[in-house]
């Protein structure tokens, strides 16, 4: 019986060390085992590039690339409209209608350009008055009178403007020179025929019918004849 115990003993501890050795070895096994089996943690993938914003070109580049705006300025900006150019014109009737207050006539003045000779009517404020620019035959007569006028040359270009005036309220004219002998290639004289009603007219003398064009300009507001030489 004491023999049986012994062996009885000797076989629960011998048990119980590889039940603890099993425990050891192979708990730490299965351990490594599932930290092997375990999906590793996903990497958050890299934050997406932004794309290059698409440029708008500037205000300023798109004034740059439109057409520059007539220029104003005075006879200083006019050496510039068309100074170089030439233009085929017409030797018919050119005309506007206006309406409104009458514009106010301020300067005429006179230029000699490279292909054709210049006359420029400048108005006070932003107001152009209408027009009819046209070959006129002798003779030429002052308006209200009716008098003949000697006019140099031998061509003749009538411009009519209304409505407008050469005078202010008072009576005072606003143009003091309203007769100019020119020497130009074509323009031999200028003359004012008619500041009365609303109504303004002047005849170039001309050495020959050329053909001729006419501009509006703004800044300051200006009607522009243009005769080729």
């Amino acid at each position: 019986m004491r023999n049986q115990n012994i062996s009885t003993r000797l076989l629960t501890t011998a048990f119980v060390v590889l039940a603890l050795c099993h425990a050891a070895c192979g708990g730490g096994s299965a351990t490594s085992q599932n930290h092997a089996n375990r999906p590793a943690a996903s990497t958050p993938p890299p934050a997406a590039t932004a794309a290059p914003a698409q440029v708008t070109p500037t205000a300023e580049a798109e004034a740059s690339a439109s057409p520059a705006a007539t220029p104003g300025g005075g006879a200083a900006a006019e050496q510039g409209d068309g100074a170089a150019e030439d233009f085929v014109g017409t030797v018919g009737v050119v005309e506007k209608e206006g309406g409104g207050a009458p514009a106010l006539l301020m300067v005429v003045r006179t230029a000699s350009r490279e292909k054709f000779d210049r006359v420029v009517f400048e108005f006070e404020g932003a107001r152009l008055p209408g027009y009819r620019v046209e070959y006129v035959d002798r003779p030429v007569r002052q308006c209200g009178s009716g008098e003949v006028v000697p006019v140099a040359g031998d061509a003749w270009l009538h411009v009519r403007l209304t409505p407008a005036n050469a005078h202010t309220e008072a009576g005072q004219p606003t143009v003091k020179d309203r007769a100019l002998r020119l020497d130009y290639p074509n323009l031999k004289e200028l003359i004012a025929l008619c500041d009365f009603e609303a109504e303004v007219e002047w005849v170039f003398g001309l050495a020959s019918p050329k053909r001729f064009r006419v501009l509006e300009l703004t800044n300051p507001s200006r009607l522009v004849v243009d005769v080729k030489k």
